[in-house]
């Protein structure tokens, strides 16, 4: 895995390289030393667990056995592709929240001398996905379809984003908007697509799959991304911020969280009015008031029996579709997450 990684990480370097080179932009000194180091900052600083799951997929599918350097690299490109979407969205998704701090360091955006620069630098983040896809796979079968893929994963995520952004509007705070099937909406496209289902799909596809065909797969992935998203939300809370490298800010930034949605859920009517009117609210004493709360309502317990549910359903589902390798991507993706601190 450590050897993996390594080669994983000698690719952004081939790609980084590439994008600084690029002959379609003609770069002065600056605006090099600019992209290479925003790109240093946020691209390659995360678990990386969703570009290394495109290696693995690949490897379980072809049934273990040893990928050809071309298909290592090629996975890996694809795999620096999602990283790149994912550092995309990050960056502007910061900015969106007002977070301060992300994988331990502060937001690219509060840096001194980048500032509102960030949102220029998200946009040429996206752009260089079709840089990478362009200069290695034009001559692949399955080109369009990655174009296609990639373009369709950004749109139902930005669209997730969108649900998550408009229920949060300043001065138009109403709880009782919030429910598990909005949450589940939000989280199925604001990040199921990309971070579960959009590496298996790259995987796929390399193998010569028509993803049409693979609807059950998408299925399965997208459940997983929402039991993903349910622990983020429980560890945004719960987590200590050292071990999850961020400052959880969803009780103050009114997140249609699963946390505050099964709060909604199991409170009554003197809890309920606490809720109202604390959440959503930038001021330590309302945020101590909500995780008192959340205390009370026993929701650690309630998460705990949620995950619970959920590695049953899924493993369930995975144990009935066809195909032993596809089976093994699935089970390999679950253990990646389940029971996860950060």
């Amino acid at each position: 895995m450590a050897d993996l990684k390594k080669k994983f990480l000698d690719v952004y370097s081939v790609l980084k390289s590439d994008l600084l080179e690029d002959t379609a932009f003609e770069f002065t000194d600056d605006s090099r030393k600019w992209v290479d180091k925003m790109l240093d900052y946020n691209v390659p600083g995360g678990k990386l667990n969703r570009g290394l799951s495109v290696i693995d997929s690949l490897s379980l599918l072809k049934d273990g056995k040893e990928l050809t350097a071309d298909e290592i690299f090629k996975a890996s490109a694809l795999g620096w592709c999602i990283e790149w979407l994912q550092a995309y969205f990050l960056v502007l998704d910061d900015i969106m929240d007002g977070s301060h701090t992300r994988r331990g360091q502060p937001c690219w955006y509060n840096l001194e001398k980048v500032g509102m620069i960030a949102i220029n630098d998200g946009i040429l983040l996206r752009n260089h996905i079709t840089r990478i896809l362009k200069k290695y796979f034009r001559p692949e079968s399955y080109y369009v379809d990655l174009l296609d893929l990639f373009n369709e994963v950004e749109f139902q995520t930005a669209s997730g984003q969108m649900i998550d952004l408009i229920t949060t509007l300043v001065g138009e705070k109403d709880l009782s908007k919030y429910s598990l099937s909005i949450h589940r909406r939000i989280v199925q496209y604001k990040t199921a697509y990309y971070s579960f289902y959009l590496p298996v799909a790259c995987a796929l596809l390399m193998v010569g799959e028509n993803l049409d065909k693979h609807v059950d797969v998408k299925k399965i992935l997208i459940d997983m991304g929402i039991y993903f998203q349910v622990q983020d939300d429980y560890l945004d809370c719960f987590a200590d911020p050292e071990v999850l490298g961020k400052i959880g800010t969803d009780i103050q930034d009114f997140k249609c969280s699963w946390l505050v949605v099964k709060a909604l859920e199991l409170c009554n009517e003197e809890q309920k009015k606490i809720l109202f009117e604390n959440y959503g609210k930038d001021n330590a004493a309302c945020i101590a008031k909500i995780k008192a709360l959340y205390n009370d309502l026993k929701l650690e317990e309630v998460f705990l029996e949620y995950e619970k549910t959920s590695y049953e359903k899924l493993t369930t589902s995975i144990a009935a579709h066809p195909s032993k390798a596809v089976q093994a991507v699935l089970l390999s993706f679950l253990g990646k997450i389940y029971k996860r601190q950060k």
